[in-house]
């Protein structure tokens, strides 16, 4: 009587012994691995003269890629810095362009200056303005209390409404009100360092100091901000109504350059919004249809587009360099291995005499390659790092290094070490051992 085959209990046992034979399989390939890293290692240890000259060319490419990538990032991130706070759709309208312009440049010397007349036709003829204010700018002053002088201050003339378009944050004191500013009244908003300047630690509120020939009463002194991308802090800035100043110098000295600017309302569409500012100004202006606008209109956002622009350029700049001396490290790297090759040829062979397969060979002098690569590249990030800490504790700036560049250079790096070490493997792995040891004697 025959037995009854049990197919279910069969089944099992061919998985068992499948995954077994996986398991040893990968156990075997584990241990491949691990002797051709060994082999590399050692190899690398023997030639350290070889292995320096290698890691030299690698190091100046991940160094290039990633000290460009590390000051862009940092160059953006401060600007982001700078203007953060400030609406991004903020307008400022003056006879001037931020970016490139297609108007000729004696056209734009030709253009008249917006008027504090034009400031208040704007200001009660459209709707959907949120702030509005009207502002000089002008040449770095000197500032004086008592015997106490500080030099190089940034005058900022304005109307009140410019505290309420840009951020600010008051340490003692007061802004200047809507009443001061339109009767012209001589106050003063002075920042941190001016206040520590003149008055060196002692109580500045309510004290006159001098600007312009004039004396103006400090009413309040700004929290300490920093300087920013732009070489712009309000820590040395004074702040004082724009009527006062209009009313000692008039409406067209060449000192002062006046300027209006505009926040919008939440919502609105600023293109549309850009349109009807622009046909409100051509037509107080009674410009007739045909000719150019003699005024811009800048946007707040499209100078940082511009700025992205430039930022994007020095990318494509940088990369350039930056492979250019991969490149050169990958080749050096590529030679080098060739030479490796060459040199331990009678080895391979008798690493395969011995039974060597050919991915042992191949994977002992890719490993070799990547290794070198990944070293490289790490002493590469390295020096960028230490550089940009050596950067930002000397400088007013912050280099950021980050994670993000990091991996792209350790990526990198391992990419260029197995571009170049590929044909070297693959060469060493297909020589006949026979070939080989006698090629080597």
């Amino acid at each position: 009587m025959h037995k009854k085959i049990d197919f279910q209990n069969c089944n099992y046992l061919c998985f068992f012994a499948t995954y077994i034979q996986n398991i040893n399989f990968m156990i075997l390939y584990i241990r491949l691995l691990k002797e051709s890293f060994s082999f590399a290692i050692n190899a690398l240890r023997n030639n350290k003269l070889r292995t320096l000259l290698s890691l030299l060319g690698v190091t100046v490419g991940i160094f290039s890629i990633i000290a460009v990538l590390a000051a862009v990032d940092s160059l953006k991130k401060n600007i982001v810095d700078s203007l953060d706070g400030m609406d991004k759709n903020t307008i400022y309208l003056f006879k001037y362009s931020f970016g490139p312009t297609d108007v000729e440049e004696w056209k734009r010397d030709q253009f008249p200056h917006v008027k504090y007349e034009e400031f208040q036709y704007l200001q009660k003829n459209m709707d959907d303005i949120d702030k509005i204010s009207f502002n000089f700018f002008t040449n770095n002053q000197t500032i004086k209390y008592d015997d106490n002088t500080v030099n190089s201050i940034r005058v900022k003339p304005s109307t009140n409404e410019f505290f309420e378009i840009e951020p600010f944050k008051v340490e003692k004191g007061r802004l200047f009100n809507e009443a001061e500013s339109n009767s012209g009244t001589a106050v003063i908003v002075i920042g941190s360092e001016v206040a520590d300047g003149l008055f060196q630690g002692n109580e500045p509120i309510g004290k006159q100091i001098r600007l312009y020939g004039q004396r103006y009463t400090v009413i309040g002194v700004l929290k300490k901000m920093g300087e920013n991308t732009f070489g712009d802090s309000n820590d040395v800035a004074v702040f004082l109504p724009v009527n006062n100043i209009r009313k000692l110098y008039g409406d067209n000295s060449n000192i002062f350059t006046p300027a209006i600017l505009v926040k919008p309302k939440e919502g609105v569409d600023i293109e549309e919004f850009k349109a009807e500012l622009t046909n409100k100004v051509r037509n107080v202006r009674g410009l007739r249809a045909g000719e150019i606008n003699n005024f811009f209109v800048n946007i707040l956002s499209g100078f940082t587009d511009f700025i992205d622009d430039i930022i994007g350029q020095m990318n494509v700049a940088g990369w350039g360099i930056s492979i250019f001396s991969l490149l050169v490290g990958g080749f050096g790297i590529a030679n080098i291995m060739f030479v490796s090759v060459k040199e331990r040829t009678n080895l391979i062979g008798i690493q395969k005499a011995l039974g060597a397969k050919n991915r042992f060979i191949l994977f002992q002098f890719l490993f070799e390659a990547v290794i070198l690569a990944m070293f490289g590249g790490l002493i590469g990030i390295l020096l960028v790092w230490i550089i940009a800490m050596i950067l930002t504790s000397a400088l007013d700036f912050e280099f950021v290094l980050s994670t993000s560049n990091i991996i792209l250079g350790s990526s990198l790096s391992i990419i260029i070490g197995l571009i170049s070490g590929i044909l070297p493997a693959i060469s060493a792995s297909k020589l006949d051992p026979v070939e080989a040891i006698r090629t080597g004697m």
